[in-house]
């Protein structure tokens, strides 16, 4: 009796250390595919950021951080004129030349988040040019003397975003989006020894623009900053006036996708 006692007793502990065995093999089955999944979430989650993810931090006391403001200026001058000699060209010869083109802007803007800034331009441009020369001289021998002058204000506000691509507080790319409302006026008068013509025009144009570029921070708080235009859509409206009496309007679209590297814009630009 005793014996078949002690045997029942050996069969309820087997029967319990297998049950045992055989729940933590289980468990460890059902544990294991739950930390894989996790493993490929993070995965996932990884992959899914794009190129402005992976961008380095932008700290509070940086020149580009949220709460601070820009504020620079741009100088242009484009000047020409012939020597001595006449300059001779496909259709006729140049006696005598000169001009310039004058441009001066100042430009102001508010970081409302990090590497974004809101701000403006304002600017002042000014072309003139004297051209006496000749077309045509064995055909139709035109000679004439050419004055022009104009005068353009305009203003252009803008959303910039700058990228911080490099660990470094020295070096930014940034992209400018704007738009620029401009007004201009100007007088051409033409002379070919008989008589004066006289040209007024007055023209009203909107251009809206993609400019990528480059900021290198030369002191503290003070940068270098050269963008180009990349893209660019533009509508004007011109009214010409001939002798103060015959009268035209001019309007006309454009939509520029060309890159013009010769055509670069370089700014001052001081971040309080």
């Amino acid at each position: 009796m005793r014996r078949l006692i002690l045997s029942v007793v050996l069969l309820c502990l087997c029967a319990v250390f297998a049950f045992g065995a055989e729940a933590d093999s289980l468990a460890q089955k059902n544990t294991a595919p739950a930390k894989d999944s996790v493993k490929q979430v993070t995965k996932s989650e990884k992959s899914s950021g794009g190129l402005l993810d992976a961008l380095y931090p932008i700290y509070p006391d940086e020149s580009i951080a949220a709460g601070r403001i820009q504020g620079g200026a741009t100088l242009s001058l484009i000047q020409a004129n012939t020597e001595d000699d006449a300059l001779n060209i496909l259709i006729g010869d140049v006696y005598e030349g000169e001009g310039y083109m004058f441009t001066v802007q100042m430009f102001g803007g508010y970081f409302i988040k990090d590497a974004l800034a809101v701000g403006a331009h304002l600017g002042y441009s000014r072309t003139w040019f004297d051209i006496d020369f000749s077309i045509l001289e064995d055909i139709a021998d035109i000679k004439q003397r050419r004055k022009y002058v104009s005068n353009g204000f305009f203003a252009q506000p803008y959303l910039k975003n700058y990228m911080k691509v490099l660990d470094t507080r020295n070096l930014y790319l940034f992209n400018e989006t704007s738009i620029k409302v401009e007004y201009s006026y100007g007088i051409s008068q033409t002379d070919d020894g008989e008589e004066i013509d006289k040209t007024r025009n007055k023209a009203w144009t909107i251009k809206a623009g993609l400019n990528p570029g480059l900021c290198i921070m030369v002191l503290n708080r003070f940068a270098f900053e050269t963008s180009v235009g990349l893209l660019g859509l533009s509508s004007s409206v011109m009214e010409i006036e001939e002798n103060g009496e015959k009268r035209s309007r001019l309007v006309f679209n454009m939509v520029n996708f060309t890159i013009n590297l010769l055509a670069l814009d370089f700014s001052l630009v001081y971040f309080f």
